[in-house]
């Protein structure tokens, strides 16, 4: 859960109720209960990620809703409705990824920060066709899985990578033409996403270099789901023990939506 993107993330956590289908249960109401006590740990497991949360809310609500003749039954309902919300998933994120090439151009550079499946995707279908990209890819501190993202676009041939420390993005977003960021979660108007994407908006809205935001639609989220941080291990931001200091060191932050131009899901393109 700290090293994938939230889509992945949602997608491994709902393969993961797919165990259950190899237990033993006497009735089909211990199935379910056993159902909603494991999408209730994945649940909690990750508060701050919508589209987790609502996968596992689907199932629960697809699977326990239908009517069953025996286990064996539940079991083949359940594993229907498995499949159906990652393809689901995978859907919306292929979708918006497609979506998101209307915005790019050839000869475009570009600046993205930490790791996006979404953001990789839209590049590859910028690629497929026919552009030419300079990307800048932000190391994403203090878990550098920016780095990630720089050694799968160095694999592209059409693509110049640069990969470049999360401080200095003021430095070079005069160079580009649009910023071009994943996202967790859009929760009241305020863009929950990996740590140091709100100075990224902040420096962008500042030297007039437009901000896009990429993902699922199901990571926006009108009412009934109030985000959480997650505060990790101090040793990611250092090693060696903190004498009179404390270290904080949050996962995600939150971008106040102004700051972004456009938001793009597999249902729309929207200005904001």
């Amino acid at each position: 859960m700290q090293t994938s993107s939230s889509s992945s993330v949602a997608i491994k956590a709902t393969r993961a109720l797919e165990s259950l289908l190899d237990r033993d249960f006497a009735t089909v109401d211990e199935f379910e209960r056993d159902l909603e006590r494991n999408v209730s740990a994945l649940r909690r497991a990750n508060p701050s990620h919508a589209s987790l949360q609502n996968a596992m809310l689907e199932v629960k609500d697809s699977v326990t809703t239908r009517e069953y003749d025996d286990i064996e039954d539940a079991k083949r309902g359940t594993q229907e409705v498995i499949d159906g919300v990652v393809e689901g998933i995978e859907k919306g994120k292929r979708r918006a990824a497609e979506n998101a090439v209307d915005l790019l151009e050839d000869g475009m550079t570009i600046l993205t920060h930490d790791y996006s499946t979404t953001v990789l995707e839209a590049i590859e279908h910028a690629i497929a066709e026919g552009m030419y990209l300079d990307v800048y890819v932000t190391e994403g501190r203090p878990r550098y899985l920016g780095r990630r993202t720089a050694r799968t676009l160095a694999g592209y041939d059409p693509i110049d990578v640069t990969l470049i420390t999360d401080g200095a993005c003021g430095h070079y977003l005069d160079e580009c033409d649009r910023v071009v960021t994943g996202m967790t979660c859009i929760v009241d108007d305020v863009l929950y996403n990996r740590v140091g994407t709100f100075p990224i908006a902040t420096a962008a809205d500042n030297v007039g270099t437009p901000m896009t935001v990429v993902g699922s639609g199901t990571k926006i989220v009108e009412e009934g789901f109030v985000f959480e941080n997650d505060f990790r291990p101090a040793s990611e931001v250092m090693l060696e023990p903190a004498e009179g200091f404390e270290i904080g060191n949050p996962a995600y932050d939150a971008t106040p939506i102004e700051l972004v131009d456009s938001v793009v899901t597999d249902e729309k393109n929207r200005e904001i």
